[in-house]
């Protein structure tokens, strides 16, 4: 019986001595950009990862592009949401591409090189779109005549009638309105506006009515043509803070493979912006329709 107790004493004891001697895992710092896809998105983040039972340090509202991916390569945060055809055009400084695939092999081994981990994309594709409002005769002229990279070359000779460009630098975050349009001089003077990102929802709203009579619904066009990089959501992660934590991945993963369609992400945008409602409270609804949370 002494022995015994001596055994388990022992055992006790080292057990105890192994966990002091274990690194304790620091809070995963969770960031953003400065608007609100970002503030949704890296909720969705932060309340997944705590969910698994991942301690996490929010650091939402870091600034635009390059000082996010600036604060990710300093260990400021672990981890941020971002655009493939903004890592593509704005960080990368790199040719405009329109292939998918290309797109996030490119940023992907690139981001490696950097010691950052590009993890899977969403299904949504987050890229520029033109609403305009229907029966609005001069908006549609405009809207068909940069349907195709053919009709948006050519334009300006025809003197279409001009259509709303994206709001400036003041209010979409740093090398989002440039990274968009570059490489495409008609697109400069007629750029689209944004799908689903930084007010995209009051932009449409305004083209629906001025005076917010919401009666009709707005007419997109039938497809990209290719005319902007796509721009999936990634989640990019530091190496080293995945190799402390690999479930990182998995439940971010996870995420992403739920916003799959674009009115998903549009929708939550809209009761940010629209409705008022908190980021934190959005998030948390859509992930609990998800069984993601309690």
């Amino acid at each position: 019986m002494k022995a015994a107790r001596i055994i388990r004493l022992l055992a006790v004891a080292a057990s105890a001595l192994l966990l002091a001697a274990m690194p304790a895992l620091a809070q995963v710092k969770v960031g953003s950009k400065n608007f609100t896809e970002q503030f949704i998105v890296a909720e969705l983040y932060a309340q997944a990862l705590e969910a698994a039972g991942i301690k996490v340090e929010r650091k939402i509202n870091l600034g635009g592009t390059l000082i996010a991916h600036k604060a990710l390569e300093e260990k400021q945060i672990d981890l941020y949401p971002e655009y493939t055809g903004t890592m593509l055009l704005a960080v990368l400084k790199a040719e405009p591409m329109t292939d998918r695939k290309a797109v996030y092999d490119k940023v992907k081994a690139e981001y490696a090189a950097k010691g950052l981990v590009v993890l899977n994309e969403t299904p949504m594709n987050n890229s520029y779109d033109m609403v305009v409002r229907p029966g609005d005769r001069r908006a549609v002229q405009a809207r068909d005549a940069v349907r195709s990279r053919e009709g948006l070359e050519g334009a300006e000779a025809r003197r279409r009638p001009r259509v709303p460009r994206p709001q400036g630098r003041a209010s979409r975050p740093q090398g989002e309105v440039r990274d968009g349009v570059q490489g495409r001089p008609a697109a400069r003077d007629r750029a689209a506006l944004p799908g689903a990102g930084e007010q995209a929802d009051r932009r449409r709203q305004r083209l629906l009515d001025r005076r917010h009579d919401r009666r009709d619904e707005a007419e997109a066009p039938e497809g990209r043509q290719g005319l902007w990089p796509p721009y999936f959501i990634v989640p990019v992660v530091r190496k080293d803070a995945l190799d402390a934590n690999p479930k990182i991945a998995d439940v971010l993963n996870q995420v992403s493979a739920l916003l799959d369609r674009e009115r998903t992400m549009a929708e939550m945008n809209y009761k940010v912006d629209g409705e008022k409602m908190e980021p934190k409270d959005v998030a948390r609804d859509f992930l609990k329709s998800k069984g993601v949370v309690k």
